[in-house]
């Protein structure tokens, strides 16, 4: 957009604002507690805009005026102050200007959900399981490095070690906006422990990001959905309770399936398998409203194919390259210690740019 019409959309937003301080101050809206709560969150949205909409405006300020008074000065040294200032203050200007434009793209109505992250290992046999394992490790380590908590909501273990598949649940500020990028198949290039020649071999798994759902986003009526209960087992079908405390779900019309066993509860493995059904069918709501964006779980997902691949890990040359984006980073260890933010960082700026140029998003 044009400078003139981002102006005349940040007087918007300013007023709009302004109109928050206004609401929050009001007694009617203040005693009621929904509607404070959404004066409030809107406020927050555009507290950043706002503030950095004058930080634009003053740097543009004090550059005309440095340049205003370099046209009467006479000493040498005072000239040449004042025209590094203007360039300094023009430069200012200009790295504002591109934020208040990426900060008017629209907003991800979900990036402040909690989500729901699915780790299944792909191709690769053994090893992929291992990959999948260490992959859910750094997604653990990502939230304990964020102050979000992370919990097991079922595993699917193999017999050779790691995991057949993972569901995690992610809770914390903002958590969808940071993970929702990790979607997809993730390649693995390293030699296994088990290989006596050295020969690296690649592995993948998938990973799908979904939005939990609130109860209130997702109406379930019960008499939609099977339940079946049966005994856990563990690797290679060993019994590890002695109960029916196993759950599994079947949305009658969308054949949507969740199992759940890693609880002896059969209550709490209701309750998870509850959970990991709800976000599935809101995923499935977003597939149908916005078939063009990235949340869709199929693209996310894929075939698991090596060919197929978001990003590489590489051990040989301790390095980690995202596909989408050609970034490459060596520093592979601290990476799978959860060190993601660089990749997420760069991920989102070419999401916000790519969008605010019209584009779609991925």
């Amino acid at each position: 957009m044009s400078e003139e019409q981002l102006v005349a959309r940040l007087t918007e937003v300013e007023a709009s604002f302004e109109q928050t301080l206004t609401d929050m101050a009001d007694p009617d809206i203040a005693g009621d507690q929904t509607r404070y709560t959404e004066v409030a969150k809107r406020h927050s949205d555009l507290k950043p805009i706002v503030e950095t909409y004058h930080a634009w405006q003053e740097a543009q300020t004090e550059a005309g005026e440095a340049r205003e008074m370099a046209k009467s000065e006479s000493d040498e040294e005072m000239l040449t102050f004042l025209r590094e200032q203007a360039e300094a203050k023009d430069g200012e200007a200009e790295g504002l200007l591109a934020k208040l434009q990426l900060l008017l793209v629209p907003k991800d109505p979900n990036d402040d959900k909690d989500v729901i992250i699915e780790v299944r290992a792909a191709a690769g046999g053994d090893e992929a399981a291992l990959w999948a394992g260490d992959l859910t490790r750094m997604y653990q380590r990502y939230a304990e490095n964020h102050g979000w908590q992370a919990e097991t909501l079922e595993v699917s273990e193999a017999e050779g070690g790691g995991f057949k598949e993972v569901t995690l649940a992610v809770k914390g500020k903002g958590a969808y906006s940071r993970l929702k990028f990790e979607a997809g198949v993730h390649r693995v290039q390293r030699v296994p422990k088990t290989e006596s020649q050295g020969r690296i071999h690649t592995s993948t798994a998938s990973v799908a990001v979904l939005p939990e759902a609130e109860e209130i986003e997702v109406e379930l009526d019960l008499n939609d959905v099977k339940v079946d209960t049966f005994r856990s087992s563990g690797p290679g079908g060993q019994s590890v309770n002695t109960t029916d405390s196993a759950i599994r779900l079947t949305h009658i019309p969308t054949g949507v399936k969740v199992t759940c066993q890693d609880e002896k509860s059969q209550l709490q493995n209701k309750e998870k398998a509850f959970r990991i059904l709800r976000a599935r069918l809101f995923q499935t709501r977003l597939e149908a409203q916005q078939a063009e964006l990235s949340a869709n779980r199929r693209d996310q997902v894929g075939t698991g194919d090596r060919s197929e691949k978001i990003r590489t890990y590489n051990f040989k040359e301790n390095r980690v390259t995202d596909h989408r984006i050609g970034l490459t980073i060596s520093q592979l260890p601290a990476i799978l210690e959860g060190s993601l933010d660089a990749f997420v960082d760069a991920l989102t700026i070419d999401n916000q740019t790519r969008l605010l140029a019209g584009g779609d998003e991925s």
